[in-house]
């Protein structure tokens, strides 16, 4: 499902008709407006946000600088742009760094939230970013709960701190003084959670806080919960003064109440999102690149950075050469497999393509057909891959039964690689650029 999907292609609807119209009314933006506040209350935003939110573009928009301007209906979408971006926190909150390491970040959250795992994820992040982080297991209480972190750990290649059923704030500060004999630089804290918030968990909270002092109290949330993530931060926050929000599952909510209304009501911006299950699958939150994808404006940024995720620089210099040698083999097309996989659901990707979002919807993209592609490539011998012009009946015939698809199957395969081949010959001729 691609992120925020229903809330955006009700945004793209209303502004739809607005463009539509050439020059607009105040009547006609206020009518719009409304519908603005019932799509965003469909979407699980807090009442009192979307009211507030409406309020102020309404403000903004029923201006003569917008009535008066040649293209109303861009400036009336900017604002709603720009009232959402700061909705949610106008810029990306990065974590603070301790002045003397170690840098302390204390997990909190519910029962069922992804917090333990998050707690790994987090870790990976800031390894790949040149840290040496530590995690630490003070939930004593959930049952499996530290093998949890140190499977999750493992996962990620991380050192997992460990004192048994030892009283957590212990065992927190025996971490502490591990991690600088040790030179770790970052302790994370996953702390005990509830399946609902009580004076016994919010006490022992607080004591850690006191003891450990950490310079980062994350509050791990459910996306899919809507406004009781929200309610769930509002309490956290009263009692511990938190210092940002991370959101899980996000991949998974088709609304996005909670991600719209954290920060409003809360004062405490969103500072990571969960999206999908992968240790990797962890990113700061961008309020402004949110914005334009709610839009169905897209987001360029986050697909560069995915791309230079799943494909080195080298690899992209080495593809750009087959392609201009016209030396393009099935074992490369693996390789775009497998990199595409790394960046995630098409759908999302694509969604993250400018002037795509609001038909995403509508493509049937059938993603089990790379696994199909690539257990037929797996099938050919490497002579068939590097020349698949020697691939005749009986050789398809054997591929397809390896590869436990049809001869018709393998031939699309054939078909779709000659045509791929066919598109680079044309941009490097020039031919495709007339086309447009």
């Amino acid at each position: 499902m691609a992120l925020f999907s229903s809330l955006s292609e009700k945004f793209n609807h209303i502004f739809s008709k607005l463009t539509k119209r050439g020059r607009l009314t105040e009547l006609e933006i206020k009518e719009a407006m409304r519908e603005v506040r019932i799509a965003l209350l469909e979407a699980d935003v807090n009442y009192l946000v979307a009211k507030d939110f409406v309020k102020t573009v309404s403000e903004k928009a029923v201006g003569d600088e917008v009535l008066k301007s040649l293209t109303p209906s861009q400036q009336v979408i900017k604002i709603v742009r720009d009232e959402l971006v700061s909705l949610m926190s106008s810029t990306n909150q990065k974590l603070s760094v301790s002045p003397s390491p170690p840098t302390v970040i204390m997990m909190c959250g519910l029962q069922g939230a992804g917090k333990t795992t998050m707690c790994a994820k987090l870790g990976a992040y800031l390894k790949k970013s040149g840290k040496k982080p530590l995690l630490v297991a003070c939930d004593i209480y959930r049952p499996a709960a530290i093998n949890q972190l140190q499977v999750v750990g493992k996962q990620a290649n991380i050192e997992v701190f460990e004192k048994g059923k030892q009283n957590p704030v212990k065992t927190a500060e025996h971490a502490r003084d591990y991690a600088l004999k040790q030179g770790y630089d970052t302790v994370i804290l996953d702390t005990a959670g509830r399946l609902h918030i009580n004076e016994e968990l919010m006490d022992e909270l607080k004591s850690i806080k006191e003891k450990l002092k950490p310079i980062e109290i994350l509050l791990v949330v459910d996306a899919m919960t809507g406004q009781d993530a929200v309610t769930c931060a509002s309490s956290f926050n009263e009692k511990l003064d938190i210092t940002g929000v991370i959101l899980t599952k996000l991949d998974g909510d088709t609304r996005g109440g909670a991600a719209l209304s954290i920060k409003a009501i809360t004062g405490k911006p969103i500072k990571f999102t969960g999206v999908g299950e992968k240790i990797g699958d962890i990113e700061p939150f961008y309020p402004d690149r949110i914005a334009n994808r709610i839009l169905g404006m897209g987001d360029v940024l986050s697909l560069i950075e995915k791309a230079q995720e799943a494909v080195t620089e080298e690899e992209m210099k080495e593809m750009e050469k087959k392609f201009k040698e016209n030396s393009f083999t099935f074992d490369d097309y693996l390789k775009q497999l497998d990199s595409i996989k790394k960046m995630g659901n098409i759908k999302d990707v694509l969604s993250m393509i400018p002037g795509i979002g609001g038909k995403i919807k509508n493509l049937d993209i059938d993603e089990n057909q790379m696994l199909v592609n690539k257990a037929i490539i797996q099938s050919m011998t490497p002579a068939e891959r590097r020349n698949p012009d020697i691939i005749k009946a009986s050789r398809r015939a054997r591929i397809a039964k390896g590869s436990g698809t049809s001869i018709q199957q393998v031939n699309q395969l054939l078909r779709q690689f000659e045509q791929s081949k066919e598109m680079m010959k044309q941009l490097k001729s020039g031919k495709f650029r007339k086309m447009f």
